[in-house]
């Protein structure tokens, strides 16, 4: 199914998208990489199987000026994109009385609208072939509010509305779109979140220590594109129960969530 595709992968120097790299290079797929730092991406590439079968394309989401030229670089390279993973994002820990407005934007600009705009700039592109895959990686948070994350929670569910919508629009080309609403997995975003004045949470975090691992995700991931999934929520499974119960005991949910730390 992968062999040959263009798979463009976004936040691919670490974590669910490095992991995914390496699952979809296996697979044969001629990849994109993309994110800001690099050398990070370089390293990625070397370890890829098939490093000749890599782009590496390193691209700062909240410079959005930026992506047009981007999307050009990849066309000109592989001549077509099969599947955009919009995976690039990063989170918060701090209470919304102590978050500045800058880091709402900051995180807006990375997970929203940087986001929103190199996907519509490859829909023509999709639209032109009448093929094409969105691989968006949402959140639990993108369902359910988690204190600690107001900004991080707004920019997830907003990113669902904004592909649900889209889906409606496309439903009838050969689109698709496949959601991924992680839990905990083990990956550095705690670290790497920004807290109230931006600099870094710089910490740990019980939960996403205790998560499933990246190679995990990216595999359920690689296993739902091939089934044709459009939602998939990988994490342990006491964290993705949480779906099916705010489903119908939203109050029970916001008791158990209300107490989380950072």
């Amino acid at each position: 199914m992968f062999e040959n595709k263009v798979v463009w992968i976004t936040g691919a120097s670490s974590g669910i998208g490095e992991a995914l790299a390496y699952a979809l290079a296996a697979e044969g797929a001629r990849l994109v990489l993309s994110a800001r730092r690099a050398e990070a991406l370089e390293q990625v590439r070397s370890r890829c199987p098939y490093p000749e079968k890599v782009l590496v394309l390193p691209l700062d989401l909240s410079k959005t000026e930026a992506l047009p030229a981007k999307v050009q670089a990849v066309l000109e390279a592989y001549g077509q994109i099969d599947i955009l993973v919009n995976n690039g994002g990063i989170s918060q820990r701090s209470l919304a009385k102590d978050t500045d407005l800058s880091v709402y934007r900051n995180i807006m600009e990375i997970n929203f609208f940087g986001t929103v705009y190199l996907s519509n700039l490859v829909l023509p592109h999709f639209l032109e072939r009448n093929a094409g895959q969105y691989v968006v990686l949402s959140s639990v948070t993108g369902v359910v509010g988690l204190p600690y994350r107001t900004a991080y929670s707004a920019s997830k569910h907003a990113i669902e509305g904004f592909f649900y919508a889209l889906r409606t629009e496309t439903w009838q080309t050969g689109i698709r779109v496949l959601m991924v609403r992680p839990a905990s997995v083990k990956t550095d975003i705690a670290r790497n979140a920004l807290t109230g004045d931006g600099s870094a949470f710089a910490s740990t975090d019980r939960n996403i220590d205790n998560g499933i691992s990246p190679e995990e995700c990216a595999a359920q991931i690689v296993k739902a594109l091939r089934q044709g999934k459009t939602y998939l929520a990988p994490g342990p499974f006491r964290e993705r129960m949480l779906f099916w119960v705010y489903r119908f005991f939203p109050g029970y949910i916001f008791n158990v969530v209300k107490k989380i730390k950072p």
